[in-house]
């Protein structure tokens, strides 16, 4: 098969501070490799940064960028990269008028990891089906109820392409380069980096819960779970044996001798966890996240949290949005 240069796509990545090496190495290096197995510049690799300095990965080395003003039409895709702290990405917000006038002119755009969050943010994925890290997903199903992340390694929308982040970047990218090239190709490329075992875009981000909980037994694994999905509405000890089909009795007794805990200190420190992810990642008030950790006052709940971790929320509080009440200001 010969590859043409005038074939060359442009493909365009915005870094925020921070952000992951190993996403940013998942989705560039496919690109290498298709450019080298085919002897032709498939794909340009650019990028870019809100003023065109170079941005630092979470592991301390830099990367030389252009500034986005000077990403115009004949780029075919830009990615948004997003790691760290949701904090690191607020520079980013000063990108959004760029992002979408490079829309408007038919570029695509993507997220990885929590591109997908400054993506939501501006605005650009109204009526999308997209994923985002699952690190991230919390905070961005409270800022945005009306957008909410399949639970993917990756999704492919028409002009919207996002995936976790990680090595699910390089199932992604298969993906497209199947898409423009063909599968027998793409399976070279993913072989050239030892990758046997392609996800389908609708994998686990995550391990097993098995895996997760530390136990094997159905009817902790079933309440485990249930733990998890009803942290602001929490059921009651009977309710989640009933769910398990067991006894409370019995399910006190899988929790001790299985977990060493309870079944009610469980469940606190899953939506103790969960809230300190939202201090973290959210503009949610203290208030607001408290009762979406199902507790009944940010009272109770600041007790509990300092209980926990040892600090009051608000010592947590590194996300540089709204403190007081209200959700991100969205298309601003």
């Amino acid at each position: 098969m010969s590859y043409l240069a005038s074939t060359t796509q442009t493909i365009g990545f915005l870094l925020t501070p921070n952000f992951a090496l190993m996403s940013y190495a998942s989705a560039t290096e496919p690109l290498r490799a298709a450019n080298l197995l085919a002897q032709s510049p498939l794909y340009e690799v650019v990028p870019f940064s809100v003023d065109g300095a170079p941005v630092v990965a979470s592991c301390g080395l830099a990367v030389p960028c252009r500034t986005l003003t000077e990403a115009t039409s004949p780029l075919h895709t830009l990615f948004v990269v997003a790691g760290g702290n949701p904090s690191d990405w607020r520079a980013a917000t000063a990108a959004y008028p760029h992002v979408r006038r490079l829309s408007r002119q038919g570029v695509r755009l993507g997220g990885i990891s929590g591109g997908s969050y400054l993506l939501a943010e501006a605005g650009l994925l109204d009526h999308h089906a997209f994923t985002i890290h699952w690190e991230y997903a919390a905070a961005l199903a409270e800022a945005f109820p009306e957008r909410q992340p399949k639970q993917a390694r990756y999704v492919l929308d028409g002009e919207r392409i996002t995936c976790g982040g990680g090595v699910a970047a390089l199932d992604m990218m298969h993906a497209l380069i199947a898409e423009r090239l063909g599968t027998a190709f793409a399976r070279r490329v993913v072989d050239w980096y030892l990758h046997t075992a392609v996800a389908e875009p609708e994998g686990p981000q995550r391990g097993a819960s098995q895996e997760r909980f530390g136990t094997r037994h159905p009817a902790l694994v079933t309440v485990l779970e249930a733990m998890e999905n009803t942290i602001e509405s929490p059921l009651s000890r009977q309710a989640m044996a009933r769910l398990a089909g067991v006894t409370p009795r019995h399910l006190d007794r899988l929790f001790a001798q299985e977990l060493a805990t309870t079944f009610l200190e469980r469940y606190r420190d899953i939506r103790l966890t969960h809230a300190r992810k939202l201090l973290e990642q959210s503009p949610l008030s203290i208030s607001e996240i408290a009762f979406a950790t199902g507790f009944s006052s940010a009272s109770h709940f600041s007790r509990a949290f300092l209980a926990r971790f040892g600090m009051q929320p608000k010592s947590t509080r590194v996300f540089p949005g709204k403190v007081g009440t209200g959700f991100p200001s969205g298309n601003t």
